[in-house]
């Protein structure tokens, strides 16, 4: 049992059997499509976002797994808002404003690569990130929301969502 570990990063639900999946896998006489509908679906929800993705390949039963990585805060806020980049002055332009709802889901979805205890100490991070973004949450600087946060204006719905 040999196994080849192979990292990509491709476009979610977007992948195809050319470079950098096709070349790589090939000359294992792997069936490049089966490896590429897999990541495909994997990375459905993250459509129009370069993901990280971990195939591990066993080349004696030709069986596969595929891995989907953890995408960054950035790149989570900027899907969620379904804008481009974040703003060059974020302490006085706003680029986008969140929903908690949304926050929470964006805490959620990375909640594995944070160092948070709780999920509310996961949105309050996910906040820091949107302070140097240029987002705002339901119509209030990010300093602003983690400050209601921390007066437990949200508690109600973090218990909820945890």
């Amino acid at each position: 049992m040999v196994q080849k570990t192979f990292n990509f990063i491709v476009s979610g639900g977007e992948a195809t059997g050319g470079p950098p999946i096709g070349p790589a896998l090939g000359p294992l006489g792997f069936n490049i499509m089966a490896v590429v509908n897999r990541i495909n679906e994997l990375t459905a929800v993250y459509e129009g976002t370069r993901v990280p993705v971990e195939v591990t390949l066993d080349t004696d039963t030709k069986e596969f797994t595929v891995k989907v990585g953890m995408l960054s805060t950035y790149a989570l806020v900027t899907q969620a808002l379904l804008i481009s980049k974040g703003s060059a002055t974020p302490n006085t332009e706003y680029v986008g404003d969140l929903s908690f709802d949304q926050l929470v889901e964006v805490a959620r979805r990375k909640r594995e690569g944070l160092l948070a205890a709780s999920l509310k100490t996961a949105v309050k991070e996910i906040l820091g990130s949107c302070l140097s973004i240029g987002v705002t949450v339901d119509g209030k600087p990010a300093k602003e929301a983690q400050a209601l946060i921390e007066a437990g204006a949200y508690d109600e719905r973090l218990a909820e969502a945890a």
